[in-house]
């Protein structure tokens, strides 16, 4: 497995709509073209909106109220390493400083990256789980968007079931096609059941 760390950035959020509360966060590899799509809920993807639109809420939400509790400690985020996936779920580890020493905190990746966005900590992930789960995209674009998924003009819907009985070569035609459409949720489910082949 390799170890070297690789930095990644928010670059899109993505709300499906063919599956109601179904969001995913697109990480994208800092100097590279790799997307890393995670699929998060719709509270984390809200918490993740706010912070990156710089909105200020009248009451602080779970993820400021961390942050505050953190900075009152004085405990700061210095990073966040995407560390393990298995059977399609990322894991993630808060790298703290505190004055007197540096925490390890396991974190789901949903919650880390919401906590990155307001301390403005940078984000890594191995290369292996790039390797493994990364996306291959051309476009190169790092701008931060909120896009609403482009409906299917063929209608997929992808399930582990229905996926399950398709070939290789045709799991990898459906993957450029969804990820043409921008449908980074059902990329991710495609890129899973491929990955369960190898």
């Amino acid at each position: 497995m390799s170890t070297k760390k690789l930095e990644l950035e928010i670059v899109a959020l993505s709300h499906s709509v063919t599956q109601s509360h179904s969001y995913a966060v697109v990480l994208g590899e800092v100097n590279g073209v790799r997307k890393l799509p995670i699929v998060i809920g719709g509270f984390e993807a809200q918490a993740i909106a706010v912070a990156l639109e710089n909105m200020q809420p009248t009451r602080p939400l779970t993820h400021d109220l961390m942050k505050n509790m953190m900075v009152a400690f004085q405990l700061q985020l210095n990073e966040v390493l995407i560390h393990r996936i298995h059977e399609g779920i990322f894991f993630a580890k808060l790298i703290c400083q505190s004055p007197y020493e540096t925490i390890e905190i396991d974190s789901r990746t949903s919650d880390a990256l919401a906590l990155a966005v307001r301390f403005d900590a940078p984000i890594y992930t191995y290369e292996s789980i790039l390797d493994s789960a990364g996306l291959q995209m051309d476009e190169t674009s790092h701008q931060v968007e909120i896009k609403e998924e482009k409906k299917s003009k063929t209608k997929i819907t992808p399930s582990h079931d229905s996926l399950s009985g398709l070939s290789l070569e045709n799991l990898q035609k459906m993957l450029e096609e969804v990820l043409d459409q921008e449908d980074y949720i059902k990329a991710a489910q495609i890129r899973d059941e491929i990955n369960r082949r190898k």
